[in-house]
């Protein structure tokens, strides 16, 4: 495990003067099996003389002031138990003060801000949130060195916010985005599951129903479904559960992000939904 800067990119560098690849897989710890579906893929894509690396970082820059930040679950043991099973060569795991230097004559204050696709939903709910998560993926960039970094489906505007700032930036690698890997009932993997206790567990999958009710529509419909309509059914559905709550559903094209008024075949759908306390997000195309 490294938990230096300098460390990382001293191995980061005598990697690269050997000619490896290297496949990065950036995480916030707490892993499940949707992350290491992701570290497979990773290992697949470099090979088994490449370098599988793997940070776990609890970024706060992309958490809001009356967000989760404190209360994410982490676990560094249990994850280190894990990386070493699914064969990740080397975890990543900074200090704050190693990613964010404390105010003072040399405090942070660098930031990178994606400007069109980083905009509506999770950036219209939490608008701080892509300036940080654009900002540690581009330091993480350039701390690991990777040839190719695998981010997952379930985050789908994060992973097209971060391929923009990848290609705009000409940062020197390749983004893949594998699958959501979902749970036997349809729940999207997340380590915010964590916090479903007791009924709400059950009450989480109204994500997954609303998609399929979604896909249903579209499917069925001999008329092209409004897609203002839509989400107000969608809604009823959702908030049927006690303990649910909509932030939004948001219909959009799949390249651009913008909204759709239509919800036709290839159209993709997210959502976020309070469950209790837990802010989940999902998504799927139509």
């Amino acid at each position: 495990m490294v938990t230096s800067v300098s460390g990382m990119q001293q191995l980061a560098r005598r990697w690269a003067r050997a000619g490896s690849k290297v496949g990065f897989v950036p995480t916030m710890g707490y892993l499940h099996a949707g992350h290491l579906s992701l570290v497979r893929r990773a290992r697949k894509a470099v090979g088994v003389r490449g370098k599988v690396i793997v940070s776990i970082y609890v970024n706060p820059t992309q958490f809001g002031p009356r967000e989760d930040f404190s209360r994410y679950p982490r676990d560094l043991r249990r994850d280190a138990n894990l990386c070493r099973a699914a064969g990740v060569d080397v975890i990543f795991a900074p200090r704050d003060e190693e990613m964010y230097p404390k105010p003072g004559a040399l405090a942070f204050s660098t930031y990178v801000a994606e400007g069109a696709l980083s905009q509506g939903m999770e950036g219209r709910s939490r608008p701080t949130h892509f300036r940080g998560v654009t900002t540690v993926v581009a330091k993480l960039f350039n701390i690991v060195q990777p040839t190719i970094a695998v981010f997952g489906a379930k985050d789908y505007q994060q992973a097209a916010v971060v391929q923009r700032m990848v290609r705009d930036l000409n940062f020197p690698l390749q983004i893949m985005v594998a699958p959501t890997h979902r749970e036997t009932d349809g729940l999207a993997m997340s380590s915010r599951n964590k916090y479903l206790e007791g009924d709400l567990r059950r009450q989480a999958l109204v994500l997954w129903h609303a998609i399929q009710e979604a896909q249903r529509v579209v499917k069925e419909s001999t008329e092209t479904p409004n897609a203002a309509r839509l989400k107000s059914s969608l809604k009823r559905l959702i908030e049927a559960e006690p303990a649910a709550r909509l932030d939004y559903i948001e219909f959009f094209d799949p390249e651009t992000l913008k909204p759709a008024r239509q919800a036709t075949r290839g159209t993709h759908m997210a959502l976020a939904v309070f469950v209790g306390r837990t802010r989940l997000i999902d998504n799927a195309r139509l």
